[in-house]
C-alpha cells in the first residue's frame, strides 16, 4: 500500500492561497527517486507563476503542485538508478514546471516529490534538511550560467580548489558575480572560487563580509552611483572572464564595465550570464501580469540592441537545458558538491529562514518572500 501523500495545490491559474489537500502518490519511473520531503524552500519563480502562471508557463494542467527546492529522504528508487538508495538523505531541483516533466509529481510543495537522479546529491550528515533546501534551483542555475559553454564556458569547480588561475602575464583571471548575498548568487561565488577565480561581487553593505565569507575578493555596494568605475578599478591589472548577473541593474552596470574595459583576447570578457527577472526585485510587486513580461523583454531587447555596437553579449540563462541527462550541471551534482561539501570547500548558502513547519505554511512563506529578504532564504519544514 502506497503511504498517504499531501500537497499545498495552486487549483487554477493565478489562484491563492493554495488548497492542502490528498495528494496521489507516484511511484518513481527510470532514473528517478520518490523524496519525502524534510524541507522545501521558496524562489522568487514560485510567487511569479502562481500570480501569472499562463504567462510564463501556459502548458501548465492545473490544479498543479509548484516549488522546485527539496530536501528529505529516499522512500523509493527507480529502475537503473544506481547513485541513491532507500533511506539516503538527499536534496535537489525537482522539476514539475518542466514541459516533459511528469507534471504536479515533480513539483516540491508536497509530502513526496520525484526528483531526477541526476539532478539531486547526498546530503552531509551533519546538514539539516532546511539547510540543504536552499540550494536546488539556485545552485543549478549558477552552475549553468558559470560553467556552460553556451554562457561563460568557465573552467569546472575542483576539489581542493585549484590556485588562482592567471593570465598569460600572471594577471589573475577574475569574474564579476553580482547579487552575491542572493540564493543564486551565494552558489555562484563559491563555485566561481572553487574553479580558482578571482570573484568581484556586489551586495548591500550589511552583506559585504558574509559574500566575502563565501569566497569574494572584493564586495561592492549594488547601489553605489560609482559601481561601474569601482568595478573598473578593481579590474585593472586583471583579465576579466566574464560576468553573472544578479538582480536589478545588474545586466547593466555588467555591460557597461566590459564596453569600457579591452579584453581582445578573451572571449568571455564580453559575455554576461543573466539570472532570474532582470528588473529590481522591489519593483516586481507592480509588475505583474503583461507588465513582467513586457519589462524583462524589454530590458533584454535593450541590452541585445547595445550589445550589436559594444560587441557585450548579455544572455537570458534558459532552465530548462539545465535538466538535460547530460551536462555541466549533471557533473558537478556527482562529482564536485559531494566532496565539496563533505570538504565544506562549498557550503548550503544563504542560510535558512524558517516560518514554520507543515505544507499550510507555505503560502506564508510566499509572501514572505515576495516581500524580500537579505541574505537569507524561506524555508518550511515538513
Amino acid at each position: 500500500m502506497p503511504p498517504r501523500n499531501q500537497a499545498a495545490w495552486i487549483p487554477a491559474a493565478k489562484t491563492k492561497p493554495f488548497q492542502v489537500g490528498d495528494a496521489p502518490y507516484t511511484p518513481p519511473g527510470p532514473g528517478e527517486i520518490v523524496v519525502k520531503n524534510g524541507a522545501v524552500a521558496i524562489n522568487p519563480f514560485d510567487w511569479v507563476v502562481q500570480a501569472i502562471g499562463p504567462l510564463l508557463a501556459g502548458h501548465i494542467k492545473y490544479p498543479f503542485v509548484l516549488g522546485t527546492d527539496v530536501a528529505g529522504t529516499v522512500a523509493e528508487v527507480g529502475p537503473g538508478v544506481e547513485r541513491f538508495r532507500v533511506g539516503d538523505r538527499v536534496f535537489g531541483c525537482a522539476i514539475a514546471l518542466l514541459k516533459e516533466s511528469n507534471g504536479a509529481a515533480e513539483g516540491a510543495f508536497q509530502l513526496y516529490t520525484i526528483l531526477r537522479e541526476h539532478m539531486a546529491t547526498l546530503t552531509p550528515a551533519d546538514v539539516t534538511d532546511e539547510q540543504a533546501c536552499v540550494l536546488g534551483l539556485g545552485f543549478g542555475t549558477a552552475a549553468y550560467g558559470l560553467f556552460h559553454k553556451d554562457y561563460l564556458g568557465l573552467d569546472l569547480p575542483r576539489v581542493p580548489p585549484p590556485p588562482t588561475a592567471s593570465a598569460p602575464g600572471g594577471r589573475p583571471r577574475t569574474v564579476i558575480v553580482t547579487g552575491g548575498a542572493s540564493s543564486v548568487g551565494s552558489s555562484a561565488v563559491q563555485l566561481a572560487a572553487s574553479a580558482g577565480y578571482e570573484v568581484l561581487s556586489t551586495s548591500s553593505p550589511k552583506n559585504f563580509e558574509y559574500v566575502k565569507s563565501l569566497g569574494a575578493a572584493h564586495v561592492f555596494d549594488y547601489n553605489s552611483k560609482t559601481l561601474v568605475q569601482d568595478l573598473l578599478g578593481a579590474l585593472e591589472g586583471r583579465e576579466l572572464a566574464g560576468a553573472y548577473a544578479v538582480g536589478g541593474g545588474a545586466a547593466e552596470a555588467c555591460a557597461a564595465v566590459m564596453t569600457q574595459r579591452r579584453d581582445p583576447d578573451v572571449a568571455t570578457a564580453k559575455r554576461v550570464a543573466l539570472a532570474g527577472i532582470p528588473v529590481a526585485h522591489e519593483a516586481v510587486p507592480s509588475f505583474f501580469g503583461a507588465r513582467v513580461i513586457a519589462g524583462a523583454v524589454g530590458l533584454i531587447l535593450k541590452l541585445a540592441v547595445q550589445g550589436l555596437v559594444t560587441g557585450v553579449s548579455v544572455k537570458f540563462i534558459q532552465i530548462g537545458d539545465m535538466t538535460q541527462t547530460q551536462g555541466v550541471v549533471q557533473d558537478i551534482y556527482a562529482d564536485f558538491l559531494p566532496r565539496a561539501l563533505a570538504e565544506r570547500q562549498f557550503v548550503p548558502a544563504p542560510p535558512p529562514l524558517v516560518v514554520g513547519k507543515g505544507l499550510d505554511k507555505i503560502e506564508e512563506a510566499m509572501t514572505i518572500q515576495m516581500k524580500g529578504v537579505s541574505a537569507k532564504k524561506v524555508v518550511v519544514s515538513l
